[in-house]
Formats: structure tokens, C-alpha cells, sequence
């Protein structure tokens, strides 16, 4: 055996490795469930996905049929249990403001909240940048023309970063291959698993918030609490704003969140959020 053949078979792992780390999968057979998921704070959910939770160091692709079915009442368990942790979440050019009393009230701790402002081109390079920052706990994105070379370069970023990515995207997009470690559409008035890392696609459903899927113009009441549209005033992004920012109606609650609001940051200063480590 020449000496080439030597490196090339002590390099190779063996099949009983691929199998433990379930880079293969054996036909015929139910994988064998694999703890170490970031839980996604839904126990039903977590029973269907095979790694009890969201996959870490992974991104996870979430279909929609319109924006509003309660996407980010599904990620705010996560997002307020890593925030208290001291953990740092990006959001990535949203298509509505994030309201600061709605999810300072579901427990995230504002002051890990970033919230990125970038255009249509510089929005998937912050994604990129905020998930291979290592600075991130998880990153939020709408990247709306994701190809399967951008949703690839997302895949290695949040595996490089250590951090959970999660990609807003159209259900349309379903039909289409995809390098996410996970994927769910919701469909039907429920959360569907349409691929899985290191198990089989569960048959079963989770309803989560159960909300209806809305006109495409309509905001259901699982993203109204927690976003404003864009035409609305940005007073819940401007940290320690003042009384006279707010509207006379502005009851005392809302100033002490607005005021603690989440920090808006352009793109260009995104390599900075490494240095937050």
C-alpha cells in the first residue's frame, strides 16, 4: 500500500462514526433520537424535531404563506431565554419595526436586541456577517431572492459563529432544495417539518398559535404585538428616547420600554458586534 493510501484510509472515518454522528442515514431503520437542540420553549415542538430543539450552529428556513401567521411568537421563547442569558440577537432588515413593550413583555431583554437597517443588496451580507461574528446567539433574516449558493454561505456562517439562524422566507420557496439544517412551512393553520437534520420528516404537525393564514396585506395578532409597520414612527428604535417622542396616549409602561428599546445599527458597523464578545 503506497504511502498516499496510508493518509487517505486513516483519514476516512469509519461508518460507526458517520451513523453516531448521523451523517448517514440508514434505510429501514428509525434514527435514534439526538439531544443537544437548542429548545425552541414549545414541548410539542420539541417532541417532533429529532434533536429536541432548533439544531444549534445551524440555520433553520421558515416558510410562509404570508407574513403574520405567528412566526415570531414561535422564536420569542428562544430569543427571551437567550437575551436573559446575555446573549445577543441580531434582526436583520425586518419588513416591520419591532415593538419593543410586545417583546420586552414576552421576556427578551432589550438590551441584547440589535436590530440591523440595510437595504435589499447589503441585508443577506449582514445576515452573513452577524452569523459568522461569533458574537450572535441567534440572527434573524428576510432574505426575500435567497438562492441556494447565498442559503449555502448562510449554512456555514452560523456553523462557523456557533449561532442559530433562522430565514423568513416564502412558502413558494418549498419546492426548491435547501441546505438549512431545518425547514418548517406553515401550512394549513399548522407548523409542518419539511426536512430535518438527523432524522426522519415527522408526519405529525404542530399548531403552535394556531392563526389563521391572513390576507397578504393583513397582520395577524402573532406579529402585531411584536412589529409596527415600517410607515409607523420608529419610537420604539431610538434607545432612551424622550417623553416628548411619544404620542400623548403613551401610557408610562410603554416610555420605560421604549427607552430600553433595542439599538438600531446601519451595516456598516456590524463587524463592531464582534467585539461585544
Amino acid at each position: 500500500m503506497s504511502a498516499v493510501d496510508a493518509i487517505a484510509g486513516a483519514a476516512a472515518p469509519s461508518l460507526d462514526a458517520m451513523l453516531s454522528a448521523q451523517t448517514v442515514w440508514r434505510a429501514g431503520r428509525a434514527p435514534m433520537a439526538a439531544a443537544g437542540g437548542e429548545p425552541t420553549g414549545h414541548a410539542a415542538l420539541d417532541a417532533l424535531l429529532p434533536q429536541g430543539g432548533w439544531p444549534r450552529s445551524a440555520l433553520t428556513e421558515l416558510l410562509l404563506p404570508a407574513d403574520g401567521v405567528g412566526e415570531l411568537s414561535l422564536l420569542l421563547p428562544t430569543l427571551a431565554r437567550m437575551t436573559r442569558a446575555g446573549g445577543i440577537v441580531a434582526v436583520v432588515a425586518p419588513p416591520y419595526l419591532p415593538y419593543a413593550p410586545a417583546w420586552q413583555a414576552a421576556g427578551v431583554d432589550l438590551r441584547r436586541l440589535e436590530v440591523i437597517d440595510a437595504d435589499a443588496r447589503g441585508a443577506p451580507w449582514a445576515f452573513e456577517q452577524c452569523l459568522r461574528s461569533a458574537a450572535c446567539a441567534a440572527v434573524l433574516g428576510w432574505p426575500p431572492h435567497a438562492d441556494a449558493r447565498m442559503l449555502r454561505r448562510l449554512q456555514v456562517a452560523a456553523d462557523s459563529g456557533d449561532c442559530l439562524g433562522f430565514a423568513f422566507r416564502d412558502r413558494k420557496h418549498a419546492a426548491n432544495p435547501s441546505p438549512a439544517a431545518l425547514r418548517l412551512e406553515y401550512a394549513g393553520g399548522a407548523w409542518h417539518v419539511r426536512k430535518c437534520r438527523g432524522g426522519n420528516v415527522p408526519a405529525r404537525t404542530f399548531a403552535g398559535t394556531a392563526v389563521e393564514e391572513p390576507a397578504a396585506s393583513g397582520i395577524d395578532p402573532g406579529i402585531a404585538p411584536a412589529v409596527a409597520p415600517r410607515t409607523a414612527p420608529a419610537i420604539a428604535l431610538v434607545g432612551a428616547a424622550s417623553a416628548a417622542s411619544f404620542p400623548p396616549h403613551t401610557g408610562k409602561a410603554e416610555k420605560l420600554a421604549a427607552e430600553a428599546a433595542p439599538t438600531r445599527i446601519a451595516p456598516a458597523k456590524i463587524s463592531a458586534i464582534a467585539a461585544l464578545r
